[in-house]
């Protein structure tokens, strides 16, 4: 198993947990705190983050499915989207997706290419 199987696994994990956040924990207290915002504001934006979880779920399902059939270019493609989701969330709402999704991405990509 190459090195970059655990991590491609790991940032597929963190996906199915931000689709259960999104989808099913946005106006639930651990939603709240996590995305820090007022019970109103989670209310007003609650089918767009169920919509979000579920683009997760296909990012999630996409890197398990690299993962198990040990395809590098399926692990690559899906570890890239999830790099710019994560560049494009640290501009556009907060740094923290930075750290939290895409540099998880960024180290099996890198792992990846010395596969």
């Amino acid at each position: 198993m190459p090195l970059s199987t655990p991590v491609v696994v790991l940032v597929a994990l963190l996906h199915v947990w931000f689709l259960v956040l999104e989808m099913f924990l946005w106006q639930q207290p651990i939603g709240l705190r996590t995305f820090r915002m007022s019970a109103q504001k989670a209310a007003d934006s609650a089918v767009l983050a169920a919509n979000q979880g579920l683009y997760n779920g296909f990012l999630a399902a996409g890197l398990l499915w690299g993962a198990v059939a040990q395809r590098i270019d399926v692990q690559a493609f899906f570890l890239g989207c999830v790099v710019v989701a994560g560049v494009f969330g640290a501009v556009t709402v907060s740094r923290r997706i930075l750290y939290v999704q895409a540099a998880p991405a960024a180290l099996g990509l890198g792992l990846l290419a010395l596969a």
